[in-house]
């Protein structure tokens, strides 16, 4: 017995104590003699009526077990995706849809629909009721962890015995990571298909770095994998648009062994890229349709502005303007600082954009907008006492709400006071003040020579070899520097990428770099790095490397005013989020700008999407659309406040590129087994069909919802109700009592 409506025990306290206090109350003098015997008749009759009103009052109700499983249902979930074509279910070629079909109707049905309410649902990118007899197995994706969520919504209320999935264990619609939660209906898995593949070629993935400049080399890379066809050569085609540019052919080590493939490939510098690796289809694969794979290749960034001002004339100048600009994707605009006019004002020479150079005409822009237009600002020689307060302010916001760069260096940046006790203090990797003390012996590093930290090594600033060991060889033959400046430390989240020794033996950070709000910042301590130019043969490039990869390191995250991304759309029906944001010239967030999206299909069709705010703090922007066919499609924003344009932005996305369905398209016995182990349930095996209904009726024992009965309602209860007071008033009246 339970109580729907329980009291505190403080309450029923109260209760009882009242109803014993107003019963003794009443009985305590009456208005005739009664014998010991009919007052403790008339005291239990009264209390008997007072109790069971109390117990009334909290519902009792009695439970009793429920024999009725038929409520309990069982979704028989079938996988109904493009990998279910595959004809490897059995040994006589039937396709896995066949053989699901045959399981569901032969075997399932009849018997555990013997004992339960079953439904034969289908999923595939949705979840829906099917006929077991006419299934077909079109849908691009198979989300099982989607169909598994749904079946929550559909059965809220009623009771799920368990849950059947007869698949071939592909999950391509979610994260595979992301198992069921335990407390749910257990999963029963039931395998279609072979774990192994007789005979099969695939590119199981093609990936390609972004160009960072015009004419970039790009490294595609592709991994090639080949079973039962032991090591015969596999010839391997790479197309540019539809077009024929490349062919190689691997040999793999052994069957089913993936084989790496590098090709070197020059994208288009304007419009994004497609490009294609296949290999030769055999009549005899399991498949042709994971011949190939697509990978798009975004033209190239734009070009990135950098403001270079120096303290004063050198060597270093000249050397890093050249090597600048000889980098077709760099826009220098360059600033030094030449000495005092008879007023005693700074003069400057200033070379750059003619659009750009009237806000460096006192040495550094005055104002927001002006920085606000380059993507990196490096500091050379540059005292702390040049720059107002709120050019320094708005240099620490030009890195961590622009997300632009900075670097600093010279002696003249760190002697004496320099930058310490200013707002790019903040900013900087290294601490300005307390001087390293470690002391390294000549023997193992001579002074002022490069020394790689193992980041260093590995870090896209420092390389110049096609491995950490070439790299570290590359710059250990570097001539020595100058001289190093001697800061302090690393500051927490900071990365060395490279030591020196100073002239006293110290160990002292040259190279450091971390990330400050948006953006980066990096400190170089060194002097004289031109030596890598002038005292290394004219063939090597170490000095125009390092410059350049520091220059596109610095302004990698720096973005327009107008950014777009995009999320989902793999494949055509599935839906594309577009997520814009939009600041103005200062990179201040705007929450009532118009934003315009031309979405351009594969054969040319436009349509203009409107975005909706989404966050008014962050000034996002979100649309939606669904792509029809596969293919690239070309995302083009446009902002505008009022009269004013804002900026715009790009991007490109190719839909349908490759069919995962398809990939690895073996039984994955792994993932089912997974699957029914964190949910409480159990691979089922052809031959062990038989027992699954008792594993089920099992489970419903457990999950059948007692019969109740409430014990406070019903005519039994009534009867006392109308008695016990009947009684004790007929007793009074018969013993003289009123």
């Amino acid at each position: 017995m339970v109580f729907d409506a329980l009291m505190p025990w403080w309450a029923l306290v109260i209760l009882t104590a009242g109803a014993i206090g107003v019963t003794f109350r009443a009985y305590a003098r009456p208005v005739v003699p009664l014998s010991s015997r009919s007052w403790l008749t008339l005291v239990l009759l009264r209390l008997s009526l007072l109790f069971l009103l109390i117990l009334i009052l909290q519902r009792p109700v009695l439970l009793e077990p429920s024999d009725d499983r038929r409520d309990a249902v069982v979704p028989i979930l079938v996988d109904i995706s493009r990998s279910m074509r595959l004809k490897d279910a059995t040994n006589d070629g039937r396709r896995r849809i066949e053989e699901a079909s045959q399981l569901v109707e032969q075997a399932l049905l009849p018997s555990v629909g013997a004992s339960f309410d079953v439904e034969v649902l289908g999923f595939g990118e949705l979840l829906a009721p099917v006929d077991p007899g006419k299934l077909s197995a079109d849908a691009r994706r198979s989300d099982l962890w989607g169909a598994l969520r749904a079946l929550r919504e559909r059965y809220r209320g009623r009771s799920i015995a368990g849950v059947i999935v007869v698949s071939d264990g592909g999950e391509t619609g979610g994260d595979p990571t992301l198992l069921p939660a335990a407390d749910g209906a257990p999963v029963f898995a039931i395998g279609v298909g072979r774990p192994v593949i007789e005979r099969d070629r695939e590119v199981l993935d093609v990936t390609a770095g972004a160009p960072t400049l015009v004419n970039s080399i790009v490294d595609l890379g592709a991994s090639i994998v080949s079973h039962g066809f032991g090591d015969d050569p596999i010839e391997v085609r790479l197309l540019e648009d539809g077009r024929l540019v490349q062919l190689d052919r691997v040999v793999p080590a052994e069957s089913g062994a993936p084989v790496p493939i590098v090709f070197r490939v020059s994208p288009k510098p304007n419009v994004a890229t497609l490009y294609t690796v296949e290999v030769t289809a055999d009549p005899s694969e399991l498949t042709p349709d994971n011949n190939s794979q697509r990978v798009l290749v975004p033209p190239s960034a734009r070009m990135r502005r950098i403001l270079l001002v120096e303290g004063a004339p050198g060597y270093d100048h000249s050397f890093l303007k050249r090597a600048w600009l000889q980098d077709v994707g760099i826009e220098l605009d360059s600033v030094v600082r030449k000495g005092a006019n008879d007023r005693g004002q700074d003069t400057f020479y200033i070379q750059g954009h003619t659009d750009r150079m009237p806000a460096l005409s006192l040495g550094y822009p005055q104002h927001r907008p002006a920085l606000f237009l380059y993507d990196a600002v490096v500091l050379a020689n540059m005292p702390g006492e040049f720059f107002s307060p709120d050019q320094f302010n708005m240099t620490v916001d030009f890195i961590s709400k622009r997300g632009g760069g900075l670097l600093v260096f010279g002696a003249q940046t760190f002697t004496g006071r320099g930058l310490s006790n200013t707002p790019l203090e903040n900013v900087l990797p290294l601490h300005l003040t307390g001087r390293t003390t470690e002391l390294v012996s000549t023997t193992l590093l001579k002074p002022n020579t490069v020394s790689l930290t193992a980041d260093g090594a590995h870090h896209g600033l420092m390389r110049l070899g096609a491995t950490p060991d070439t790299t570290r060889a590359r710059w250990a033959a570097a001539p020595p520097l100058a001289g190093v400046a001697a800061l302090g430390g690393p500051k927490p989240g900071a990365t060395v990428l490279a030591h020196t020794v100073g002239a006293g033996g110290g160990l002292h950070p040259l190279i450091a770099v971390h990330r400050y709000g948006r953006g980066r910042a990096m400190v170089f301590t060194g002097e004289a790095s031109w030596r890598w130019k002038m005292l290394l043969p004219s063939s090597d490039d170490t000095y125009d490397t390092f410059w350049r990869q520091t220059v596109r390191w610095l302004s990698g995250r720096a973005q327009g005013p107008v950014t777009v991304s995009t999320e989902g759309g793999t494949v055509p029906g599935e839906v594309v989020r577009l997520e814009v944001t939009s600041r103005d010239s200062t990179y201040e967030v705007v929450a009532n700008a118009s934003i315009t999206v031309r979405v351009t299909d594969p054969i040319g069709n436009v349509r203009e999407l409107r975005p909706t705010l989404t966050s008014a703090a962050l000034g996002r922007y979100s649309a939606q659309f669904t792509p029809t066919q596969s293919g690239v499609y070309h995302l083009g924003v446009r902002a505008d406040r009022a009269a004013a344009n804002l900026g715009s932005a790009e991007t490109w996305m190719l839909v349908g590129g490759n069919d995962h369905e398809l990939t690895d398209p073996r039984l994955n016995s792994d993932m089912l087994a997974r699957l029914a182990a964190a949910t409480g349930g159990a691979v089922v095996s052809s031959d062990a069909l038989a027992d699954l209904p008792d594993q089920l009726r099992a489970r419903a024992a457990n999950l059948s919802p007692p019969i109740r009965r409430d014990l406070w309602h019903n005519v039994w209860v009534f009867a006392l109700l109308v008695l016990l007071p009947s009684v004790e008033w007929i007793l009074r009246r018969q013993w003289g009592m009123r």
